[in-house]
């Protein structure tokens, strides 16, 4: 560790050179990446130099220990060196924290988008209690959601409904939502007062720009039409309302938030980029699939990852076996204790890898 450690310090003093040259400096791109890259190594190296002391510090106790004639003396460093055991430990796991490979889409904004499943209106209805879960989420926690597109249900909640998340580290605290969540209560429909399962399908996707995901506009098809939701008076009067499909795979982008036709094709060809991303990477992770999967990374949306349990009250994430009962706050934005758990037990698998 302490030799990886010594690469990484190295490493930061080169970054802390190069942020000062003149090249950097006139090229926004690379300057905004030195920036981050060092910033991040910064913790680190902080991290470390705190480390090296407490090692220096044992060194010098065991060596009073081992030569000092004063019994005083002696106890006093032996004091020191219980002190100091339990903080070297501490800082190792710290470390050994730090040391584990970050994702680098973690620092990304998010698409978020949300599609009823099973269960006819009651699964519109949950899509719905989905995204006012996610909405209170990112109210409470510093984080912006803005609604590119959605389509209501009949009964209420939305058939599908497509955000953009944006704040520190949105894609990295969100990813793991990705997956079927199902729900088990009495529907406003039911009349006999029965218990029906419904699903919606949640997936939380980095936001990518045009140097990372290329797009051919040849394959792009355009079309525009007249916004059916909030917009004042342009609303069904003029075609501010983007369509984009991509032609080679059929994937279809709507986004109407905007007032301005450019402004919602932007937002729509960030969708698009997110979602080609996605097949390009379900196809790199099948290409590799001889590698273990990651018990709460993989993102498939077709895993079954939480129960919401209405008449138990109890949310269970089904991935790592941990449960709330507590289901109203849940709904209410109270989830960073599952997102903090799953982020953990993500951590746990990777040390061991690394091990």
């Amino acid at each position: 560790m302490i030799e990886k450690l010594e690469e990484i310090k190295h490493r930061f003093e080169e970054v802390g050179q190069l942020i000062v040259q003149p090249d950097a400096m006139a090229d926004m791109k690379k300057y905004s990446q030195l920036s981050k890259e060092y910033k991040d190594l910064d913790k680190i190296v902080k991290k470390y130099e705190e480390y090296r002391d407490i090692l220096s510090n044992i060194a010098n106790a065991k060596e009073v220990i081992k030569t000092e004639k004063d019994e005083e003396f002696r106890d006093m460093a032996k004091m020191e060196l219980d002190e100091l055991q339990p903080q070297k430990e501490e800082l190792e796991e710290e470390l050994k924290k730090m040391l584990i490979p970050k994702d680098p889409n973690d620092d990304k904004e998010a698409i978020l988008e949300i599609r009823a499943g099973t269960g006819g209106d009651e699964a519109a209805i949950f899509a719905g209690d989905l995204f006012r879960m996610y909405q209170r989420f990112c109210e409470k926690n510093g984080l912006n959601l803005t609604v590119l597109d959605l389509t209501e249900g009949t009964s209420g909640g939305y058939k599908e409904i497509v955000s953009t998340v944006s704040g520190e580290n949105a894609f990295g605290t969100l990813k793991f939502e990705s997956g079927v969540h199902r729900v088990q209560r009495v529907p406003q429909t039911e009349t006999q007062g029965r218990v029906h399962t419904s699903a919606a399908t949640v997936a939380v996707l980095p936001e990518m720009d045009e140097v990372e995901v290329e797009i051919d506009m040849n394959d792009v098809r355009k079309d525009t039409f007249c916004s059916s939701g909030p917009g004042g008076q342009s609303v069904n009067t003029t075609y501010s309302a983007v369509r984009l499909t991509h032609m080679p795979t059929g994937i279809v982008v709507s986004c109407q938030d905007q007032k301005s036709q450019i402004k919602n094709f932007e937002k729509a060809l960030k969708v698009l980029r997110s979602r080609i991303y996605e097949i390009e990477l379900a196809k790199h992770n099948d290409a590799v699939g001889a590698q273990r999967k990651s018990m709460v990374g993989s993102g498939d949306r077709s895993d079954k990852i939480r129960t919401y349990n209405y008449p138990q009250s109890r949310v269970t994430d089904h991935r790592i076996n941990y449960s709330q009962h507590n289901l109203p706050s849940v709904m209410d934005g109270e989830i960073g204790e599952f997102i903090e758990q799953l982020h953990l037990a993500e951590s746990a698998e990777k040390m061991k890898e690394g091990a």
